[in-house]
């Protein structure tokens, strides 16, 4: 899988003057997610996404920006950050419990 994924905005979003229309949403390194719980994120919370967001899209979004999202944007932005975590378990070797 890539380490970046890019994504048209619905809706867009307003940043000072400047309308984005398109994201580049990076896979979020370990230090991405400083100061915000692993499990909130895991599970997509509407607070670690804003605070991580800003630090994994090219161009970069305010925090405050990402509570601005379409619902329809924020979704499949979700969808591309659970596709970036998803892809250890499917790689992860996995055991029979037939054994």
């Amino acid at each position: 899988m890539q380490n970046t994924q890019k994504i048209k905005l619905k809706a867009g979003i307003q940043s000072g003057k400047t309308t984005i229309s398109e994201l580049t949403i990076r896979k979020p390194l370990t230090g991405d997610l400083r100061g915000v719980k692993l499990l909130d994120f895991i599970e997509l919370d509407i607070d670690s996404l804003a605070k991580v967001l800003p630090r994994i899209t090219t161009p970069q979004i305010a925090e405050h920006e990402v509570f601005d999202l379409d619902l329809i944007d924020l979704s499949e932005i979700t969808q591309v950050i659970a596709s970036f975590l998803s892809e250890t378990s499917r790689n992860a070797p996995t055991e029979s419990l037939a054994e």
